[in-house]
């Protein structure tokens, strides 16, 4: 693994060398976005009249209401970009807007300003004003955040005792995600493999064990989890969340005070927030097109509907064939979101709704070592294997699927919230949300590795054909393919009311937090046939069976199980969070969470289908106390550290009293971190070290394992933003992970599957003006160690290079981007086949794509 990780960095250091040389070559100049708003704010006092020019332009604004106390604005009535309409604002004020490298505009005193940017410039309209000399301690800049506080109260990103990233519009628009999950990338401390397709995806933490989907990964909307069970077999979070241009950022919290907000999830937890309406009406519709044939259409309006209300409504509709082309539309859905927002004089009232209907298909690992085989658009689903009738119970009765439907989520989130300051330091809040819909799984599924033709020739003793007629050649390859059938209705309800109040230096909330979830689910799996290993492969004829390919080496188990089952849960938590600024640098953080979890979960499976004979129940409850304490030290203005240790737990899910398991996983986490916000500036380095006692989990057909496990390591995200057009973004993984102790005493001392021992993003961007169009170049370059496929360290994952290149070029009202993913068309492989470790079946990343969207603002 070393000598990979010398060669990559070499390799990447290069590289990154290179694009910095090209990047930073003299330009023809830099000019920042020209949208404009159209402003009709009345004189008054300076903190109102900034508030006023957030809502109408959208663009997020951070000042002191202390710096801003006497101070008044003349008001701004015309059309104006975001730079200009600040300068005239702020006219007279002796004031400045700042841009900072995470895109907020920080307004601060002339005196406290850190350098002179393009935006501090004067205005041919505006009297040119000195540049100020750079201070000795610059202001911090507030970036507030929801994740991770009592009620999602907020709090400034600088000023938290935990690792949180934000990742902005501006961001998700550049990382032009395929799936939500690829948007997590963004995030240190996280390994994603999202070559599943549109759903499905695999999401690892901070060396947490597991063996696929996304144990540790809650998502929640506008601070409340969308389903608050992180992942049941064939359904993890992302896939039942869409991206689109209603989203403002992403808040994703690592570890720190998990266990005892919101869902209590002690790993990864992911917010969205919605865009909100301003002062003046403002939409987007956005049409995109690919080299694969995407076919996207998304929209988005926000505005004012009456005094101190505001609305935002949008979505999209998109129809794909995909990357790995399955001769049909498999990639089809639409989306569509309300968000009001009701301003109070103390608080605030949220009421949003997101409808949704969307799938794609779902990739399996497939043989690599074939011939002819592309490992970039490969896929073994097509015209001639979409359509299944399968029997689904002992009865036999038979029902028709159609693996076109694949994997994905139809369903709707409703939810909002509540915020008001009563006075004396009292407030009261209330977040809640409910999820209703079909969560299913349609996909082929290999069963062992495939063989040729000529040894399943001397099995059967005739030629092998095809079920069309086409008979095959002696080193043409055969491989059992499977219709695996997953389907869940799911339902989950869940609220969090808190109450603070301010006691002197204190600050202390109590939230009771309840939620509760099902899920009906239906499930035929296995139902392997031999196929032909061919793109959108026919199934070989009749007379060929799995079994005989078994007999001719594949290693196929040929196995079938099915199952019905209804599984209800319900959580009841009580926790009580102190934040005490012992001084003026120092604050304490401690919170303690009691929760009970209580689950009824009957099943009826059987070998192939539900028979009727195995039918079993389960009656659990179950309660745990989790804890942090954490502490922040501002060391300056500009820069802090903290450290956090935590105590957290992971009840059983459905799928564990399946089979019998009833541990619930503890999970222990320390965090020392450093944290520098200052002018173009910010660096976030976390050092993390956890254990987890009681890991119980087996793929599908495997053999379950109980381990202990550990993680060491450090995250880094960094930014800086020149005053010449220049961005450079990096976030680094770097960790070791090991298990213990094991059941299966030869994997003591491996390390966990899956997942990296580190992981580099490199992201630069350059903002230039070409002639009077404004342009924005950038790129990333990933790059990722070696990893294993399974926990006896016997299937090495080699690691691999990806970049990505795209452009945005905005003229007049309208925005033209090109977004080229995985240019050099790397073949990285994400996993192995967990039930054929010996095999050659592997699934690789997404190939060569580009994409091109124009949209127009209004």
């Amino acid at each position: 693994m070393r000598k990979s990780f010398d060669r990559r960095l070499v390799w990447g250091a290069t590289a990154t060398a290179a694009v910095l040389a090209a990047l930073t070559a003299p330009t023809a100049g830099y000019a920042q976005a020209r949208a404009t708003y159209s402003f009709d704010i009345p004189a008054q006092d300076l903190g109102g009249a900034l508030r006023a020019f957030g809502r109408t332009s959208g663009q997020q604004l951070a000042f002191d209401e202390t710096q801003l106390r006497g101070k008044r604005s003349a008001g701004l009535k015309g059309s104006y970009s975001t730079e200009e309409g600040l300068k005239r604002l702020l006219a007279g004020s002796d004031m400045v807007a700042q841009p900072t490298a995470s895109g907020v505009y920080a307004i601060r005193g002339r005196n406290l300003l850190v350098a002179a940017s393009a935006t501090a410039q004067a205005s041919p309209a505006v009297a040119a004003e000195p540049q100020a000399a750079p201070p000795e301690a610059p202001s911090e800049v507030e970036e507030v955040i929801v994740v991770g506080t009592p009620g999602g109260a907020g709090i400034d990103k600088l000023s938290a005792s935990f690792a949180v990233s934000t990742v902005n519009a501006a961001d998700i628009t550049k990382a032009s995600p395929k799936s939500s999950a690829e948007l997590l990338a963004l995030v240190p401390g996280v390994w994603v493999e999202t070559s599943g397709g549109v759903a499905g995806a695999n999401v690892f933490v901070r060396g947490f064990p597991a063996t696929g989907d996304a144990e540790f990964l809650t998502i929640q909307l506008q601070g409340a989890p969308i389903y608050p069970p992180s992942t049941l077999s064939f359904l993890e979070n992302s896939s039942i969340f869409r991206v689109d241009e209603t989203i403002s950022r992403m808040e994703a919290l690592r570890g720190g005070p998990n266990p005892i907000f919101s869902n209590g999830q002690p790993g990864l937890t992911t917010n969205f927030m919605l865009k909100e309406g301003g002062e003046d009406t403002k939409g987007l519709i956005k049409a995109s097109t690919s080299d694969y044939g995407l076919r996207r259409v998304d929209g988005v309006v926000s505005g004012k509907l009456a005094d101190d209300l505001f609305f935002m409504v949008g979505g999209y509709v998109t129809r794909s064939p995909g990357v790995r082309d399955t001769q049909f539309d498999n990639e089809k859905g639409q989306q569509f979101t309300v968000n009001l927002t009701k301003k109070l004089e103390n608080g605030k009232i949220n009421l949003y709704a997101r409808a949704t209907d969307d799938h794609g298909a779902w990739y399996l690992p497939f043989a690599i070592n074939v011939p002819g085989v592309d490992k970039g658009t490969y896929t073994q689903i097509g015209e001639l294997s979409r359509h299944q009738t399968l029997q689904v119970n002992a009865d036999g009765t038979t029902r028709q699927f159609d693996l076109a439907d694949g994997r994905g989520w139809k369903g709707y989130v409703v939810g909002g919230s509540f915020e008001h300051e009563f006075g004396d330091g009292w407030t009261v809040r209330d977040r809640f949300s409910f999820t209703k819909g079909d969560a299913n799984t349609y996909g082929l599924v290999p069963d062992g590795g495939a063989v040729t033709a000529a040894s399943v020739a001397a099995v059967t003793g005739s030629a092998v054909t095809t079920r069309g007629g086409a008979t095959l050649g002696s080193s043409d390859y055969v491989q059992n393919w499977g219709a695996w059938i997953v389907e869940k209705e799911i339902e989950a309800l869940t609220n969090d009311f808190s109450v603070s109040k301010s006691f002197g230096t204190h600050e202390l909330s109590a939230g009771y937090y309840a939620s509760s979830f099902s899920s009906d689910d239906f499930w035929t799996i296995g139902n392997f046939r031999p196929m032909q290993v061919k793109a959108n492969g026919d199934y070989l004829a009749t007379g060929i069976t799995c079994a005989n390919l078994a007999t001719a080496g594949s290693g196929s188990g040929c196995w079938n199980y099915g199952l019905v089952s209804a599984g209800d849960g319900r959580v009841d938590a009580l926790y009580l969070a102190d934040s005490w600024q012992a001084t003026e640098k120092l604050r304490i953080d401690l919170g303690v969470r009691r929760e009970r979890f209580k689950t009824d979960y009957v099943v009826d499976d059987g070998n192939g289908y539900p028979d009727g004979l195995a039918i079993r129940a389960t009656d659990y409850s179950h309660s745990k106390t989790s804890y942090t304490a954490g502490a922040n030290y501002d060391l300056n203005d500009v820069s802090g550290v903290f450290v956090r240790y935590s105590r957290g737990y992971k009840f059983p899910s459905f799928d564990n009293f399946r089979e019998n398991l009833t541990d619930t996983l503890k999970v222990d986490q320390y965090e020392l971190g450093y944290k520098l916000r200052s002018g173009p500036f910010e660096l976030y380095a976390t050092g993390f070290a956890n254990e987890f006692k009681g890991a119980k989990f087996a793929d599908v057909g495997g053999i379950q394992e109980s381990n202990t496990n550990r993680a060491r390591g450090i995250e880094l995200d960094g930014r800086w933003k020149s005053d010449f057009g220049l961005s450079l973004a990096l976030n680094g993984t770097f960790q070791k992970t090991e298990i213990k102790q094991s059941s299966i005493p030869a994997n003591a001392g491996n390390s966990a599957q899956r997942q990296p021992d580190w992981q580099v993003r490199f992201t630069p961007s350059w903002d230039v003006a070409l002639g009077t169009v404004d342009a924005t170049f950038y790129g990333t370059l990933s790059a990722v160690d070696d990893r294993y496929a399974d926990n006896a360290n016997t299937q090495v994952l080699k690691g691999y290079e990806k970049l990505d290149l795209g452009a945005i070029f905005r003229v007049g009202a309208f925005d033209v981007q090109i977004a080229g993913d995985n240019l050099t068309d790397s073949h990285g492989l994400t996993e192995g086949d967990p039930r054929s470790t010996s095999g050659a079946n592997a699934r690789p990343i997404l190939g060569r794509s580009v994409r091109l969207s124009v949209g127009y603002n209004f």
